[in-house]
């Protein structure tokens, strides 16, 4: 297997990257149109009384939501599939080596990392392959054009807007690093209980095993605590960001430094970009987790490859 995660994605999907990307692209590019869209029903529409215009425009925002809704499903299917293949051929990997071996010195261990592998730790990495270049580049792509069209409507509003989530940048990182840290360890603790099924006889295996649950209990609640809190700041300042576009897109537009179109824009960007935001930063989390799972299991074949051959 290669050396890294991403090696082994270039390895077994590069050509269905390429199209995952390609979707991608055409989603993120359509992303701020339903913006201009609102904005024109609001300021040039409502205000010469042209029902004809709003209906017209009404009908475009149908039309491109349906096309961007349509061109997602084809990239989520694809992407899936491209996933499930990638656990299948993953599995497939494990099971030959699984049937290959000879001996081991520690059979109960080695057969207990092989289940692992084969039933709870190929899945996550193959679920990966799917979305590791199309989602950052599709949610990537979604916060720079939507930001870009609040920039152009008015640069000192989205200063601020992005001012509001830039705290996430702080402790994104630092509760993300605490989360990897729990999800290795809860790893390391179900390969031993893997074994443990294989091998357990005594009692005294069976209260190692029972010590091992029991961590494994601890860490996944220690996961949650920390994944919850994240999500609980990460809305806290989205709600902080609309509530700035509203208070100085407010006092701006009765000053008539703005159009009331502009603020409605910006409150339905900011909403447009919590999603992909919130996206991206689980995104950044899988992919920390998922390259750590991806290492012990390389490290974990090779391990048993050596076994084999002894």
């Amino acid at each position: 297997m290669p050396q890294t995660l991403f090696g082994y994605i270039w390895q077994s999907s590069a050509r269905h990257q390429a199209g995952l990307c390609l979707l991608s692209v055409t989603v993120f590019a359509l992303s701020a149109v339903p913006l201009e869209i609102q904005r024109r029903i609001v300021n040039d529409a409502i205000e010469r009384g042209a029902t004809g215009a709003i209906l017209g425009l009404a009908v475009a925002y149908a039309a491109v939501a349906l096309l961007e809704g349509g061109v997602k499903l084809c990239l989520n299917v694809y992407r899936g599939w491209v996933s499930e293949r990638a656990v299948l051929r993953l599995r497939h990997r494990v099971g030959a080596l699984t049937a290959s071996a000879v001996a081991a010195e520690d059979r109960a261990m080695a057969e207990g990392v092989e289940i692992s592998m084969m039933l709870s730790e190929s899945e996550p990495i193959g679920s990966f392959v799917g979305i590791s270049l199309s989602e950052p580049l599709l949610q990537g792509g979604i916060l720079l054009s939507v930001f870009g069209y609040l920039t152009y409507l008015d640069p000192w509003m989205a200063l601020f807007s992005v001012a509001a989530l830039s705290p996430q940048l702080v402790f994104v990182p630092l509760i993300q690093h605490a989360i990897s840290r729990r999800a290795g360890e809860r790893i390391r603790e179900l390969r031993e209980v893997s074994g443990g099924i294989v091998g357990a006889t005594s009692d005294g295996a069976q209260t190692a095993q029972n010590g091992h649950l029991d961590r494994v209990f601890s860490l996944n609640m220690g996961i949650y605590k920390l994944k919850y809190s994240m999500n609980f700041l990460m809305n806290l300042t989205h709600h902080l960001g609309v509530a700035l576009a509203l208070g100085v897109g407010g006092w701006l537009a009765v000053q008539g430094r703005l159009e009331v179109g502009t603020v409605v824009a910006f409150v339905s960007g900011l909403a447009k970009v919590n999603d992909p935001w919130g996206d991206l930063v689980n995104w950044f989390r899988e992919m920390v987790v998922v390259d750590m799972r991806y290492r012990m299991v390389s490290e974990a074949m090779r391990w048993l490859a050596h076994e084999d051959r002894a």
